[in-house]
């Protein structure tokens, strides 16, 4: 009868002292998960923040004060705006000049 108490007693201490590690790691983890959450939820803001950012980087009024401020660049007007074409006549000749192996210095 003795052993048998002192065999209980032992896997009662057994138990009782992994019970303890289990909660202990378990805190450990929750603790852990807290940690990662809270992580998460300022990354999530610094996303919403650099989403921010570039679409306001990308708006038409700062890219057009850029062109105009460090690129010199002027808006387009009709009366300084020169097209050049070439007789259609002339485009096709040489098309099929090119296309035949045919014209071009000998």
């Amino acid at each position: 009868m003795g052993r048998v108490c002192v065999l209980v007693a032992m896997v009662l201490m057994f138990s009782a002292l992994s019970l303890v590690t289990a909660r202990y790691q378990a805190r450990q983890l929750y603790d852990q998960l807290d940690r990662y959450k809270e992580n998460s939820r300022l990354l999530e803001i610094e996303w919403r923040r650099l989403q921010l950012d570039r679409a306001a980087e990308s708006s038409n009024s700062k890219i057009d004060r850029l062109a105009r401020d460090e690129l010199k660049m002027t808006v387009i007007v009709p009366d300084r705006t020169v097209f050049v074409s070439q007789p259609a006549q002339a485009t096709s000749n040489k098309n099929a000049e090119q296309v035949t192996g045919r014209g071009g210095a000998r």
